[in-house]
């Protein structure tokens, strides 16, 4: 597979907040974004993106669309996906670091019998990620599958 680049531009608006856009995306549609330094730092602005947000969805995210990939190709049926997930900021030799990124997906599968491929997949998914593949934050899933119960 040949490279590929992902371009983002930032332009800072007043105090510590900006707006984020990407040339590929298309400003038309809402695709930009606002971006602050988070609350707990000094002239933080609550209710805004921050980067610490943004590099927790960017795993969170890269594990949902790792995992459409290779359930399509294993031809798992599922009901639905979503994942809660915590990115934990530390002080670490006085620098700030990501230490953790807490994965906690959740597949709702159509048969008790795909559970077994679920779990599979899942894992396959954690392992493929190229955005957890890409950083030194120690990355733990806590996957939970349940089956869909039909009201008969």
């Amino acid at each position: 597979m040949e490279s590929h680049i992902y371009n983002v531009d930032i332009n800072w608006n007043a105090d510590r907040k900006g707006v984020m856009c990407s040339p590929e995306l298309n400003k038309d549609a809402n695709s930009c974004i606002d971006v602050a330094t988070p609350p707990e730092f000094p002239k933080g602005i609550p209710g805004i993106w921050s980067p610490e947000h943004l590099f927790t969805a960017s795993v969170s995210s890269c594990l949902m669309t790792t995992f459409l990939a290779i359930a399509e190709n294993s031809n798992l049926e599922f009901e639905s996906f979503n994942c809660k997930s915590k990115g934990k900021l530390e002080k670490v030799d006085g620098r700030y670091l990501m230490t953790q990124i807490i994965l906690e997906p959740k597949v709702v599968i159509l048969n008790e019998k795909d559970r077994g491929r679920a779990e599979r997949v899942l894992e396959k998914s954690e392992k493929a990620c190229l955005i957890s593949n890409s950083i030194k934050s120690e990355v733990i899933m806590t996957p939970n599958i349940e089956v869909l119960e039909v009201a008969e």
